[in-house]
């Protein structure tokens, strides 16, 4: 599905060209020389789930903040249902930009070596592993049946990870399940519960009373993990920096409104899901889920190098990656800088 929005206003144009004028990415490495700045792009290709996860996504389609950055670019939109998907279409050409979970970044930057890239984050926190009533500790799920969104996901390495390290690897069965049956099977019986980005968590516990055994929060040191990442291919990113530049400060300035109106903020996701997928979140599904997740730019960095390992441990990839180059945060910080905020950190990560 695809939404086209002809854009109304000129973007500026800042800082943005300095990307090409500045050293190569590891991107840069693989290829014979640098793609010159080609100006603005006659059209931006943008890839999102309809999930609450994405909100910033959503928010800036449907309230214009894209459009305000844009200028004459005209932008075309399609969502997706998995990381897989969404991958695929970013390495094939066929989408410019694209919000995805922390986990398939990686996987991107990895089969492209280098020439897909982090530029801003999205989304933190929002995943639980809700289970029946009944589970009431980790020994309780030995022989149940746990579903994640798809193989190799975001939450699929979670689970995954954490089945490791409570020596429960080999003894629950993982079914990788698109998240709408994954509520029509855990009321089934079919599943015994999921680790699951939101609303889907919320929607178990709210409408198929599910309870919480793991709030992935609590894994993570002060309880940040990065749940939804703005990935870029780097050839576009070097020939059309302004049109990045303007999808960045878009998606940042929709991130802001939505912490800044959270009332709000849960009817325009709300009505962008809607558009998508012809159904509504119950109130206190959308309630509950944005209490659980945080609508930001910062990448949270210093995240990636144990998610690198971890999808090892998950047996996603048989060997760490180096993720040196997988962060281009030059234009995030360009605009964090002129609204008077501190750069977001990039961990060592950082195209050169």
């Amino acid at each position: 599905m695809s939404k086209k929005r002809r854009l109304l206003s000129a973007a500026a144009v800042g800082l943005a060209a300095c990307l090409v004028a500045t050293g190569c990415t590891r991107a840069d490495e693989n290829t014979a020389t640098e793609l010159e700045d080609q100006g603005p792009a006659d059209e931006v290709r943008l890839g999102y789930f309809p999930n609450v996860t994405h909100a910033p996504a959503i928010i800036g389609l449907e309230r214009g903040h894209f459009e305000d950055e844009l200028g004459d670019t005209q932008l075309t939109s399609q969502t997706f249902n998995s990381g897989t998907e969404e991958v695929n279409a970013l390495l094939g050409g066929s989408l410019d930009i694209g919000y995805i979970g922390s986990a398939p970044a990686i996987n991107a930057f990895t089969k492209s070596e280098g020439r897909i890239q982090v530029v801003s984050g999205a989304v933190a926190g929002g995943a639980q592993l809700v289970v029946d009533p009944e589970i009431t500790e980790p020994e309780d799920l030995k022989g149940k049946t746990i579903a994640t969104p798809s193989l190799g996901n975001t939450q699929d390495v979670a689970l995954k990870k954490w089945l490791d390290e409570e020596g429960l690897t080999g003894e629950v069965n993982v079914a990788n399940l698109d998240n709408p049956q994954t509520f029509d099977a855990f009321r089934g019986g079919e599943v015994d519960g999921g680790w699951l980005p939101e609303p889907w968590s919320s929607r178990l516990v709210e409408d198929a009373d599910a309870e919480v055994l793991v709030d992935e929060e609590d894994l993570w040191p002060d309880g940040k993990f990065p749940t939804t990442v703005m990935l870029v291919r780097t050839e576009f990113l070097q020939q059309h920096p302004e049109t990045v530049r303007a999808m960045v400060k878009g998606s940042l300035d929709a991130a802001n409104w939505g912490r800044d109106n959270a009332d709000e903020a849960k009817d325009v996701v709300d009505e962008g899901i809607r558009n998508v997928t012809g159904s509504d979140l119950p109130g206190p599904v959308l309630d509950r889920a944005f209490e659980n997740l945080e609508l930001t730019a910062d990448p949270i960095s210093s995240t990636y190098e144990q998610l690198a390992h971890d999808s090892v441990t998950a047996g996603v990839v048989d060997e760490a990656v180096d993720l040196h180059g997988f962060l281009d945060l030059r234009l995030l910080n360009e605009l964090q800088e002129q609204a008077d905020e501190p750069p977001v950190e990039a961990a060592g990560l950082q195209a050169e």
